[in-house]
Formats: C-alpha cells, structure tokens, sequence
C-alpha cells in the first residue's frame, strides 16, 4: 500500500504484558516495506494530561510503525493542526498484516516537544519493575539501545520516524 483511500481502516493493536492494552482503528497513509504509516484520532477516554503535553479528544496522531527497529513514533497534533510533538513507544518492531499492525509496548517511552526543548525520558521505573531485563536480557538491551537512539536523534534534529 503507497497511498490508501479515505475508506482504508487497519487496527492498531498494543499488546503489554501479554495483554492487549489499547486496540483502535487508524487509516492507513503509507507502507514503504519498511515503516507503516497511518493515521488516528485520540484513541483515550477523554483527556490525559501528562504536565508536558495533554493529550485529548480531536487530537490527532500520525504513527510510523517499523518493522525493523524496536519502537514506534507517533506524531502528535490537536484538532486545529497545531504540532504538539513526537511521542515515541519503545516496543518490540511491528507485525503487520493486510489488516492489523500489532506492537508489544517494552514500557519505555520518550517525549519530544513541537520545538524540541523538552526531551523526556519516560517510564524507566516500570521497565526496570517489568522484569524484562531478567526474563530477556536481550530484548531489555534493545529496547535501552532504541531509547538511547531516539533521544540522541532528537536531541541532534534528526528526523524521528
């Protein structure tokens, strides 16, 4: 799929723990082989205010799924096309099929701001309390290894996708 029709509807699907945490339905807008690309409307209930950035109703998120990298970043706008930022899930890469990408969030998540003066490391303490790290050293070291990436193309105003 290059480019889809207003029609298109793929599910996301974030799995945790063994657990579908959050599924919604996204239109699709690119797939390259490499990342997919859709886009979503806010998918929460109401709004979810973090202290950086608040998330809410209208909002909507532009998210780049890849297949060969162990995250997801999904950009972030309101309603009325303002640029919020980049809010990037660190997760095993993406499985997908002709109606379905599915993603296991590793805990991991890092926020950029619109203008990139706010680069946050979110939710170590989790990961580290997951026990990823004991039960799969390897994917643990990945999934820091994807952080430390992310942030540093940030940090340097490298394109995040």
């Amino acid at each position: 799929m290059s480019a889809q029709s207003a029609e298109a509807v793929i599910e996301v699907v974030l799995v945790k723990a063994g657990r579908v945490k959050i599924s919604y339905p996204a239109t699709p807008v690119e797939d390259d082989g490499t990342v997919v690309t859709v886009r979503a409307r806010w998918a929460g209930d109401g709004v979810r205010d973090f202290g950086f950035v608040r998330f809410e109703p209208g909002d909507v998120f532009t998210e780049h799924y890849r297949r060969d990298r162990w995250y997801s970043v999904k950009e972030v706008r309101a309603a009325d096309g303002t640029f919020k930022g980049w809010y990037c899930d660190i997760t095993r890469p993406a499985i997908v099929t002709a109606d379905r990408i599915t993603v296991e969030d590793l805990d991991l998540d890092l926020w950029v701001s619109a203008d990139r003066s706010l680069v946050l490391r979110l939710d170590e303490d989790e990961f580290g309390a997951s026990g990823l790290g004991e039960r799969d050293p390897e994917a643990a070291a990945r999934a820091v290894a994807a952080l430390d990436e992310l942030e540093a193309r940030a940090r340097e105003g490298a394109e995040l996708r």
